[in-house]
């Protein structure tokens, strides 16, 4: 059966391999079924609700699409586009928040996490953040959202806000009510220095993360340099409990391998830590090096990621327009 696919990552610079075994892997995934329609979105709107360097702002929205590209997402079979140049997604935005209860953003706990406890000075957009998330899914009548554990809230409260609409209106499955697509295994990579922490470009330690653009041996030297503890390998997945950086590793490595745990831990059960990062920083540099190629061939050919981005702008726009337009008759604009 065909799905709409609809996704988005925030040009926020340094993608590291958090976001591409997270996410960006599984959109090039997604991108090879050909039953599959896909729409990939640079999120820019949603990145200003931190304040953004205009000159870098532009640079990184161009890289998030160079990214896609060199990761192997194809701008003739997929929609490549910044959120920005389609206004539908802003006034849609408007339109969901007009009928979203204050009492469904307020059980938003990512909220909660990202303001702390300086909520007060915190920008009205992270509030309402997930509105304009509900407002991209929607318009396009997506079918299937590929999301993380720490989206998954976001795109339960989209669902509430398409039922809502719908009832509201008495317009029913007008916006369609579009389902998740979890990956349940390695979704959330960890930082290389601490097993709990998920891998983030905020870390001040560029060695706790791999980025997109590192080359060969900065990969082999953050790999050799990756925490682990002080036990040899198992054999079992039950022998990984409390060992959340033996867990990462693994998990990297079954991942960039498109493996099961069970099938690295029958590879590497009994080892030592130095076999297994061996053997991780080899794939790692056989997959990322010619991503971190690429990427930085096409952010060097600024006309080719804005006319991609500019054609995907067109093409996301004729979707979105004609549904925000229906969207403005069935209230009575």
């Amino acid at each position: 059966m065909s799905k709409k696919i609809f996704s988005g990552v925030q040009p926020t610079g340094n993608l590291h391999l958090g976001n591409f075994l997270g996410a960006i892997k599984n959109f090039v995934d997604l991108n090879k079924e050909k039953e599959n329609e896909c729409i990939f979105c640079v999120v820019d709107l949603h990145a200003i609700t931190i304040k953004q360097d205009k000159g870098q702002l532009q640079n990184n929205i161009r890289e998030t699409a160079a990214t896609f590209i060199a990761s192997g997402i194809d701008p003739n079979k997929s929609i490549i586009f910044n959120q920005s140049k389609v206004q539908a997604h802003a006034e849609g935005s408007w339109i969901l928040s007009c009928m979203s209860p204050m009492g469904w953003l307020n059980r938003m706990t990512q909220f909660k996490e990202k303001a702390g406890k300086d909520k007060e000075k915190a920008s009205v957009g992270l509030y309402i953040y997930p509105i304009l998330m509900a407002s991209d899914i929607l318009l396009y009548d997506t079918t299937h959202v590929p999301v993380g554990e720490d989206q998954k809230q976001h795109l339960e409260l989209t669902r509430d806000i398409a039922q809502k609409f719908n009832k509201d209106f008495n317009c029913e499955d007008f916006l369609k009510v579009p389902e998740p697509l979890i990956k349940k295994k390695f979704s959330r990579i960890m930082s290389l220095k601490d097993g709990l922490k998920k891998m983030s470009k905020s870390d001040p330690s560029d060695l706790s993360r791999i980025n997109l653009t590192d080359t060969k041996d900065d990969i082999i030297n953050k790999i050799k340099k990756a925490k682990t503890d002080s036990f040899a390998i198992p054999s079992e997945e039950h022998d990984l409990i409390d060992r959340p950086e033996a867990v990462n590793l693994l998990g990297i490595y079954s991942s960039i391998s498109n493996q099961t745990l069970v099938k690295t831990l029958e590879e590497f059960g009994g080892k030592n830590f130095s076999d297994l990062k061996k053997d991780l920083a080899e794939v790692l540099t056989n997959k990322i090096s010619p991503i971190s190629d690429e990427i930085k061939k096409l952010i060097n050919d600024k006309g080719y990621l804005d006319n991609i981005l500019k054609q995907g702008a067109s093409k996301a726009e004729e979707i979105a327009g004609k549904k925000i337009r229906e969207m403005k008759k069935i209230i009575g604009f």
